[in-house]
């Protein structure tokens, strides 16, 4: 009876112990808790404007994509992007100016920024987002991925 006070009334699920959320947490803590070699990660896939997912912290993905040409106009209208650009060069474009970044650095477009990538030649990024941002934004097209249909890698 100690245990289960110990444990609380959050413990019983259905009639069982929560033995299942123990070992959830325990997957997931253990899965966040690993290097990511971003070079190893980038190296499985060749596609360009596709975001994978690589890891999470705090409601946010961590994503690897590797883009080139014009990406679509888009803004997200309730959450910031990171762009974090690992090799190659990437302009972001706004409406009143154009950020260059080159490997090693990074720029935050807040919300409802509007905003366009544009990768001139082959570049791989790093991006930070919350986890319920869609790829394009309130821009909806053949591009557009939902966040429920990223790949994990």
């Amino acid at each position: 009876m100690a245990l289960l006070s110990a444990v609380g009334a959050q413990a019983l699920q259905g009639g069982k112990a929560s033995v299942a959320s123990h070992s959830d947490r325990a997957r997931a803590q253990s899965r966040s808790m690993e290097v990511v070699n971003l070079r190893q990660k980038l190296a499985t896939f060749q596609e360009t404007w596709v975001p994978k997912i690589v890891g999470e912290l705090n409601g946010q993905h961590v994503k690897v994509a590797k883009l080139e040409g014009d990406y679509v106009w888009h803004a997200h209208q309730d959450e910031d992007e990171m762009f974090f650009v690992v090799d190659g060069e990437l302009e972001l474009q706004l409406r009143d100016r154009v950020v260059t970044l080159q490997a090693g650095e990074f720029f935050i477009v807040p919300r409802g920024v509007e905003h366009r990538p544009v990768a001139l030649q082959r570049c791989s990024v790093v991006l930070f987002e919350p986890a319920t941002v869609r790829n394009t934004g309130e821009h909806v097209d053949e591009r557009t991925i939902e966040p429920g249909d990223l790949e994990r890698i």
